[in-house]
């Protein structure tokens, strides 16, 4: 099997998890209980290193609301109620391959996140034709910015360190020891980014997909996880989708089109 399929399998992976959790979901269910057990579901299944380890967020933590920093992306003891929306993000690490996934759904019935959902639906395509056309990053991120505009809403991936939308994502092949530091990453890829940035910069790009100077180059081939990240005003709730897209020198395609948000879109 090549590399990308290798990638491939690992999101399909963390996809079924993401999926396997959110069918089990019900009123009470913490974010911490739901993150813990994706967390358990995914190393039963052969992941043996994080990226970063799983998170959820429910109801207005979905759209990082009144988040300052960074320790309030983790997981909380907020429950889950009927009607509400929720996110899990976890992105796994297996033999040194790498998946990062952002999975969006709702507990019952919520008319605000169908609206976001059916408009993040786009964002899918729209990315991809813009890195085609070989526009900047940073003129990707700002024609986001004024779509999500356009629609009502607001940018929540600018509250993700860094102000990402996305970032590079490659084959970990340093060694030393897998343990988590910040609650959140793994060792070995703090390793790894640190060593990314250094080279990248020296080369006069970035590993991190945001609106700034440092993004204002084409799009750099290799494997990028992209995570647009939709709010409605007032923060009451967001959605997102997160998913890993291959760059090459002349062209651009999404790793796996059999993705649950995808089937969901494509069947509405």
């Amino acid at each position: 099997m090549s590399d990308l399929g290798r990638f491939r399998e690992l999101q399909r992976l963390a996809y079924q998890g993401a999926e396997h959790v959110a069918s089990r979901l019900e009123p009470g269910v913490t974010e911490r209980m739901a993150a813990t057990a994706l967390r358990k579901w995914l190393e039963r299944h052969g992941v043996d290193d994080w990226f970063h380890v799983p998170f959820a967020w429910f109801g207005s933590r979905t759209a990082f609301r009144n988040f300052r920093v960074p320790t309030q992306f983790l997981p909380t003891s907020r429950e889950l109620e009927e009607g509400m929306p929720f996110v899990l993000d976890c992105a796994p690490v297996r033999e040194g391959f790498v998946a990062d996934i952002g999975f969006s759904g709702c507990l019952g019935d919520n008319s605000a996140w169908g609206r976001l959902d059916r408009d993040l639906a786009g964002y899918r395509g729209r990315i991809l034709e813009l890195v085609r056309e070989r526009r900047t990053f940073r003129d990707i991120y700002v024609e986001v910015d004024r779509l999500i505009a356009e629609q009502g809403h607001r940018n929540r991936h600018k509250v993700y360190p860094g102000r990402v939308i996305g970032h590079q994502v490659a084959r970990i092949r340093l060694g030393g020891p897998r343990f988590v530091v910040f609650q959140s990453f793994g060792f070995r890829t703090l390793r790894t980014i640190g060593r990314e940035l250094i080279k990248e910069r020296l080369e006069g790009r970035s590993p991190l997909w945001a609106g700034g100077k440092a993004s204002d180059h084409p799009p750099t081939p290799g494997l990028w996880a992209v995570e647009p990240h939709l709010g409605t005003y007032g923060d009451a709730i967001g959605a997102k989708f997160e998913e890993l897209l291959v760059v090459t020198e002349d062209d651009a395609h999404w790793l796996d089109d059999d993705l649950p948000h995808v089937r969901r879109w494509e069947s509405a």
